[in-house]
């Protein structure tokens, strides 16, 4: 039994490797050093539930510790879509921002852009100055600039 579940525990451990290795993605690295802790129990002999458990515990605690460290250094080139560059911006408003009717423009980085406001109760007059907080589908969500 011993040698079974250590070869189940060393295929599991290469598949998640190759896996992240393919998609590069810091989705499965956890879970193989999870099943590499999962089969050095296996070779001491030591019952499945244990090694279940081991697996679950390894992987939740490096998934927990290290991953958002490794996602800070890893993703540290990653370049900003043009519309993801735009939150925490200022814009100009060039068309009444009213939610109720919605209506409202923005100018911002020389891009005109449709604008809401975050409240559904205020209303932005022309040559506001706003920030845009969010983008949600084509729209900016912006608040006036205090």
């Amino acid at each position: 039994m011993t040698l079974n579940t250590t070869m189940i525990w060393l295929v599991i451990l290469v598949l998640l490797v190759v896996i992240e290795l393919l998609t590069m993605g810091l989705t499965t690295v956890w879970f193989a050093g999870g099943a590499l802790a999962a089969t050095l129990v296996s070779l001491l002999g030591l019952p499945l539930a244990i090694q279940i458990i081991l697996f679950l515990v390894v992987s939740g605690l490096l998934l927990f510790f290290t991953r958002p460290i490794a996602v800070k250094y890893f993703n540290k080139d990653r370049v900003r879509t043009n519309a993801e560059s735009l939150v925490g911006r200022q814009a100009i408003v060039i068309s009444e921002i009213d939610n109720l009717q919605g209506i409202g423009q923005v100018n911002v980085g020389g891009m005109e852009w449709s604008a809401r406001t975050r409240d559904e109760n205020i209303k932005l007059p022309v040559g506001a100055v706003v920030v845009v907080l969010a983008i949600d589908g084509v729209k900016l969500i912006v608040e006036e600039k205090r």
